[in-house]
């Protein structure tokens, strides 16, 4: 096994025509747009390496990815308290130009989701061409309980992946499923205990990278076609929907009540 290029929240390993790219802030891997940066940054170096077929995307701690920290970029317990008006308008355009790059990359990803993938970790976790799953995975676009718009392309990366009206559901309710309940829609491709859980990811990447890699290289580019633009074109309008949500009574409501870990009071204001 190769360690690659130092990276300060995320390590790289090669090992047998495979890199795991693992995020490393636990417990919970809150993101900004550094660390959508760094993983980027592998993610391109990775492309020119020859010795790289495929990619498992993998994380550190409890969640996957608990989703946005809008300000400092440093963890918390809830990501909540940087869930600033001043960080949306600072930082979220950066984030998504910055998270627009995870979908120009040619070779196949592998997210391997151990926990929360939550809010924008979501996205995160809808960036790999596959997932693998325990069932004490979380998945959940629980943006209209934040009282605000989702980001992070989810607008046509989840809608893709599972359907319109699977998407809506989840979108509109901002209900949590687990591993077994994500399997069931299609949102996992592989579900399996949690010990196995890397090593399984490894296994689904290891049979792409046996094929020949011009040809895989070639199929993902025809199956994926116009993502990254289809991307950037859905997290403009996101930002904007964000943007204006975020400076109203509902979306101050919303941030406190996920803090607090209870049902929004809200008023439609």
């Amino acid at each position: 096994m190769t360690d690659t290029e130092n990276y300060a929240d995320i390590a790289v390993t090669l090992d047998e025509f495979v890199a795991t790219v693992e995020i490393q802030r636990p417990p919970h891997n809150f993101f900004d747009h550094s660390l959508i940066g760094q993983i980027a940054d592998a993610f391109d170096a990775l492309d020119d390496n020859p010795d790289c077929r495929a990619i498992v995307l993998a994380a550190q701690g409890k969640s996957f990815c608990a989703g946005a920290n809008f300000g400092s970029g440093q963890d918390d317990n809830s990501g909540s308290q940087d869930f600033t008006e001043e960080g949306f308008r600072n930082t979220t355009g950066i984030l998504y130009r910055e998270g627009a790059r995870l979908f120009t990359n040619k070779l196949p990803i592998i997210g391997a989701i151990q926990g929360a993938a939550v809010g924008g970790g979501l996205g995160l976790a809808l960036v790999p061409d596959f997932r693998v799953a325990a069932p004490e995975a979380r998945f959940s676009a629980n943006f209209v309980k934040l009282g605000i718009h989702q980001g992070f392309g989810i607008s046509v990366t989840l809608p893709r992946l599972i359907g319109q009206q699977a998407a809506n559901l989840m979108l509109y309710t901002g209900r949590r499923l687990n591993g077994e309940q994500a399997f069931e829609i299609g949102l996992v491709d592989v579900l399996t205990d949690q010990d196995s859980l890397r090593s399984e990811a490894i296994k689904l990447a290891r049979e792409i990278a046996e094929n020949a890699p011009l040809a895989v290289a070639s199929v993902r580019a025809t199956m994926r076609r116009d993502i990254a633009a289809v991307v950037v074109e859905a997290t403009e309008h996101e930002l904007k929907e964000q943007q204006w949500l975020r400076a109203t009574d509902d979306a101050d409501e919303g941030i406190r009540a996920v803090s607090e870990r209870r049902p929004g009071n809200f008023t439609g204001k």
